[in-house]
């Protein structure tokens, strides 16, 4: 097992914690509130006793269940999504598994979560479970095929299905030549420059509207408002984990939590620099040299960890902000949006990063 996941094994349960009194805070913070302020100072202690909570409460199995499939469900979507970790690369040197084929992984291990879902509804012999499963394997499966697109116009751009090549592409310690606007017909050199000039949606400005693209698309995947009919709360009472309680309820969450950071890091990998620093150097202004650690150093694993998880942090505060501003959409909205919208558009950036690489404009 590679190194990183087991750092990661490390985050994910912290980030959890932090993420859930994060999100209660900036919920409370949109609708004017207070949020968690009554157990331990600031509210710190109330995510602890909730968990406490949790664990003391009755784990049932209904009786007319098929009790293997509702067993094995939560499992199932746990290990699905934080096998996908075993791939991310967290710093110059922590590439994860090293796998040449990591988004290739990270795009199928992700899927298996649709498997679980589907045994969680049907597994719990309970109709409004099943409908709200149903709801889940719909949306996921439709919003998968604009994230796919997205994702490609990315590996189209940088020939490579290795995430710790595209980290590398994106910054001073680039192997390859970065020109500005990725056009090599001017010759801007940006190599030596780095920071935000060598991003990925700057290398290639159509990018931006891809990853826009990946962000509304990663919403559904995580089953998160505007696109969270699978639990439908006002309608289903909580979709496919209605039977669930205790502990196993409790993965449902962490996996839905874990599955936030995971489209949040490889978001930040594909599209905003991944590890490398936000500055450039500028003229005797050396800022790229100065917030990059170089590769193999102890300042390379903190820097390359910490603009990497700050970037994700940045784009799960976003989720958390469309959770509380928007409203939820409705079935035939959301598959409007996936299969009429979001897929021709990533069609057609698909195109233009073919064109944008063969020709390079």
């Amino acid at each position: 097992m590679p190194i990183t996941l087991f750092i990661f094994l490390a985050i994910v349960p912290g980030f959890v914690v932090v993420g859930v009194y994060l999100e209660r805070k900036v919920s409370a913070f949109i609708q004017d509130r207070l949020g968690p302020m009554e157990v331990g100072k600031w509210g710190l202690l109330q995510l602890f006793a909730d968990l406490l909570k949790l664990l003391q409460k009755e784990d049932i199995v209904p009786k007319a269940a098929d009790r293997r499939l509702f067993l094995i469900a939560p499992i199932v979507i746990f290990a699905s999504v934080f096998t996908g970790f075993a791939v991310v690369p967290l710093a110059p040197d922590l590439a994860g598994s090293g796998a040449a084929v990591g988004v290739f992984f990270l795009l199928t291990i992700v899927s298996v979560d649709v498997i679980g879902l589907l045994m969680a509804g049907w597994g719990s012999n309970n109709k409004f479970a099943l409908y709200g499963a149903m709801r889940a394997v719909a949306q996921i499966i439709s919003y998968e095929v604009p994230l796919g697109l997205s994702i490609l116009c990315v590996v189209m751009l940088s020939q490579t299905l290795d995430l710790q090549i595209i980290s590398f592409q994106q910054g001073i310690y680039s192997g390859e030549t970065v020109y500005l606007f990725g056009m090599r017909r001017f010759g801007i050199d940006v190599t030596a420059v780095g920071g935000f000039l060598s991003w990925n949606i700057i290398r290639n400005p159509f990018l931006l509207l891809a990853y826009v693209i990946f962000f509304i698309a990663s919403l559904a995947e995580c089953n998160r408002a505007p696109f969270d009919l699978p639990e439908g709360e006002s309608e289903l009472v909580a979709g496919f984990h209605t039977e669930y309680s205790g502990m196993r309820w409790a993965l449902f969450m962490l996996s839905e939590y874990g599955m936030m950071l995971l489209v949040s890091l490889l978001g930040a990998i594909l599209f905003l620099g991944s590890w490398n620093t936000p500055f450039p150097n500028i003229g005797p202004l050396k800022l790229a040299d100065w917030t990059s650690g170089e590769p193999g150093s102890w300042f390379g694993y903190l820097t390359g960890a910490f603009w990497l998880l700050g970037k994700a942090l940045i784009g799960i505060l976003i989720q958390m902000w469309a959770r509380w501003t928007l409203p939820r959409l409705r079935v035939d909205q959301l598959m409007y949006l996936g299969w009429k919208v979001l897929t021709p558009v990533g069609l057609v950036l698909f195109f233009i990063s073919g064109v944008w690489r063969l020709l390079g404009i």
